[in-house]
């Protein structure tokens, strides 16, 4: 194929578990961490055949826990400017701890059809079976691929291509971690050829925030819980909070009054600790029902679980979103 006619993919590297090696010298005691760029990354990958142009850069080079937000806004912008240079597609490699928000992050800040794929790997380099090479190399089909257009950040791991807004980390060492409970995977390679099952709608673009992304807390409900944190959350300066509750949306009745003052300071979104399934908003009526805390205030948060919940109201408190603004988009997920 003509270099001109072969679609272009930028691939970042951030760092993780795919990146991560022993120190030089350092005779194996001291474990692995992320030493590798995308170059680096490239050469290891069997089969890419020179059918895709590959653009490599080391955007950061550490665990994903480490990554903020400051470092995905500058990392849409660097994947913006790839596309209006004429990149097809991105590939975001990085750690997998954090891929279930991250992914959601460049979902809602990156407002163009073309592919961008984030992957990493569950097992490193070190190992006597890594999955980083096989992986990286399925995140760059998709990323190439026309089929993979207009269905927003995907994540691709084990084969496997996920929709940022389902996906979830299951598992702390599997190499099959990733799935999407309440829609399943929207599709798979098969032969390194891409199959799409599912197209989710679009999600309305969050614009990028003109400053500091606003603080938001994320607090889990448990069973006995007596709502001390909840009393103190609001002297913190957080922004917004996010309550994973029990099931539909429920929390004990002795937090109650608690989370309805809470709600009359900022914005406070319901969410559920189950991790799959839409938020419940008109079935029970008993006091910490999920229809008694809308009623105080709170603001459900569809099918979206506690992390992604907290990455849109983070965005959206970001730009200066007000209580009215945030229910209005929360409505929409």
């Amino acid at each position: 194929m003509n270099a001109r006619d072969r679609p272009l993919v930028t691939v970042f590297s951030l760092g993780g578990t795919i990146a991560s090696t022993e120190k030089p010298g350092g005779g194996g005691g001291g474990g692995v961490a992320p030493r590798l760029g995308a170059k680096e990354l490239l050469e290891g990958v069997p089969g890419l055949d020179g059918s895709v142009g590959l653009e490599a850069v080391a955007f950061r080079r550490c665990p994903s826990g480490d990554l903020a937000f400051e470092d995905l806004i500058a990392l849409a912008a660097e994947i913006k400017a790839r596309f209006e240079a004429g990149a097809a597609g991105v590939v975001v490699v990085q750690g997998t701890d954090t891929i279930e928000e991250t992914s959601f992050v460049l979902d809602l800040l990156i407002d163009a059809p073309n592919p961008v794929v984030v992957t990493g790997a569950m097992r490193n380099p070190t190992l006597a079976s890594p999955d980083g090479p096989a992986n990286l190399l399925a995140a760059v089909q998709v990323a190439a691929s026309p089929e993979a257009r207009g269905l927003g950040c995907l994540v691709v791991l084990n084969d496997e291509v996920h929709a940022a807004r389902f996906v979830s980390k299951t598992h702390t060492t599997s190499p099959a971690a990733f799935r999407s409970m309440t829609a399943g995977p929207v599709g798979w390679l098969v032969e390194g050829r891409l199959r799409i099952a599912l197209r989710p709608a679009p999600l309305p673009a969050v614009p990028v925030p003109a400053g500091p992304v606003a603080p938001v807390a994320l607090l889990t409900m448990c069973l006995g819980d007596d709502g001390r944190l909840i009393e103190r959350v609001g002297a913190l300066g957080y922004a917004g909070v996010v309550v994973e509750a029990f099931g539909g949306g429920h929390v004990p009745a002795r937090t109650v009054a608690a989370l309805e003052r809470l709600a009359a300071t900022v914005p406070v979104v319901l969410a559920s600790r189950t991790g799959a399934g839409d938020m419940l908003q008109a079935t029970y009526g008993f006091p910490g029902s999920e229809r008694d805390l809308i009623a105080r205030g709170l603001i459900p948060a569809g099918f979206l679980d506690g992390p992604k919940a907290r990455v849109l109201l983070s965005l959206l408190l970001g730009n200066g979103a007000g209580p009215e603004q945030v229910r209005t988009a929360f409505a929409k997920v």
